[in-house]
């Protein structure tokens, strides 16, 4: 089968829908030496100090430490904490679009108080290296795979189109929040997950190298980064990850892996969409220490990894993912619907699991279905905390 034969299968849950098995895109390219020393729009990069102590008692590595002793300058929870909650004191009413329902509206403001009762809780952030691109920059990326139109705008439209359409929601983007600098990114499903086995069973196809540079050149045109998707099917991180490491080895290259088609603990050969997928915070650990040992041995600024979810079961135990100083890890809301569906899932697959960063997911087509308009960039900024990564499907 082909990659633009790629089986598609749109489905729904209890509490969320999700995205058929493909989807993700664009770009935007950062020098390491412009990132380290000022990063797109000459600023500062943030640092952070660090504990003298990264072990807990039982001799694990604690929670927002590094353990290789990378150091930080300055204090970084409160840079990732002013950034992530700002406003979170406003007690003004949330406003929505007038064309919401009355469904919309409580779980719009549910979503925002449970964001606000997060702020205590929420895990300290490792220090901030220099290069690092969160929180002190926001990106915003389109998905997809351009060997398929049903993935997301990545393969939907020409390229020139596509990329002029990216332009103009980074502008958006900009206007909404001049605060804070925006980058542009593509995400390319790197490993699709595919409705048949294959000859060695495992149910994923993996884009070569032409494909994988010219998602890299989209991203360059734009001064943008590069993310490359994992969705495994019935292979393993392990097996698909070394791969892309010649690609994540470029400083504007980053992660993306996908719960929904890892059925690496699901049946053996059930073909991915029938179940949705899981990982285990073992599993974007081995991701996370694979990621910086590669940013350590290269001299990298460091990596994002953005972990797709919609439902709890994706990751049941995402308490215990450990992200470093040198892997910035983004809880991503995948999943599509009206607009109260995706508040809901903000807050209780997202908000109410906290890890690190946060990100929100939109689908030009799937959200709009009920006839309601897609959120805006307006109403998704007064989500608590403010999620730094926007994907476009």
């Amino acid at each position: 089968m082909t990659p633009g034969s790629v089986s598609y299968d749109s489905r729904s849950t209890a509490h969320i829908c999700t995205h058929g098995v493909m989807s993700r895109w664009r770009l935007l390219f950062l020098a390491v030496s412009m990132i380290a020393l000022a990063g797109c729009d000459g600023r500062p990069t943030a640092t952070v100090a660090r504990s003298d102590s990264t072990k807990n008692a039982a001799g694990e590595v604690a929670r927002g430490t590094d353990p290789g002793g990378a150091q930080g300058a300055g204090a970084s929870d409160s840079v990732a904490h002013s950034r992530m909650f700002e406003g979170a004191d406003d007690t003004a009413p949330v406003r929505l679009n007038p064309r919401r329902t009355r469904h919309d509206e409580i779980s719009y403001s549910a979503a925002i108080r449970a964001g606000r009762k997060a702020i205590a809780n929420w895990p300290a952030a490792p220090a901030v290296l220099s290069g690092a691109i969160l929180p002190q920059y926001r990106i915003v990326a389109y998905y997809g795979n351009p060997h398929s139109k049903r993935m997301g705008v990545l393969g939907e439209y020409p390229e020139q189109e596509m990329l002029s359409m990216l332009d103009n929601t980074v502008a958006m983007w900009r206007k909404a929040d001049p605060s804070t600098p925006v980058i542009p990114a593509i995400h390319l499903v790197a490993v699709v997950a595919q409705g048949y086995a294959g000859p060695d069973g495992k149910w994923r196809l993996r884009e070569g190298p032409d494909t994988i540079e010219q998602a890299y050149r989209w991203a360059q045109s734009c001064q943008g980064l590069l993310f490359v998707d994992i969705q495994a099917g019935q292979s393993t991180l392990q097996q698909e990850l070394p791969p892309l490491l010649t690609y994540l080895e470029r400083p504007d290259v980053h992660l993306g892996i996908d719960p929904e088609f890892y059925m690496h603990h699901k049946r053996e050969g059930i073909r991915p969409s029938v179940k949705v997928g899981q990982m285990m915070s073992t599993d974007v650990n081995y991701v996370i220490q694979v990621l910086d040992q590669l940013a350590r041995e290269k001299n990298l600024p460091p990596k994002i990894l953005v972990v797709h979810r919609f439902r709890a079961d994706m990751v049941p135990d995402a308490e215990n993912i450990r992200p470093t100083p040198r892997v910035q890890v983004v809880m991503h809301m995948d999943g599509w619907g009206p607009p109260w569906l995706k508040f809901d899932s903000y807050k209780d697959y997202i908000v109410q699991h906290p890890v690190a960063f946060t990100g929100f997911k939109f689908f030009y087509h799937n959200d709009t279905k009920s006839g309601e308009p897609m959120l805006t960039e307006l109403e998704v900024l007064q989500l608590l905390p403010h999620p730094l990564y926007l994907q476009y499907q």
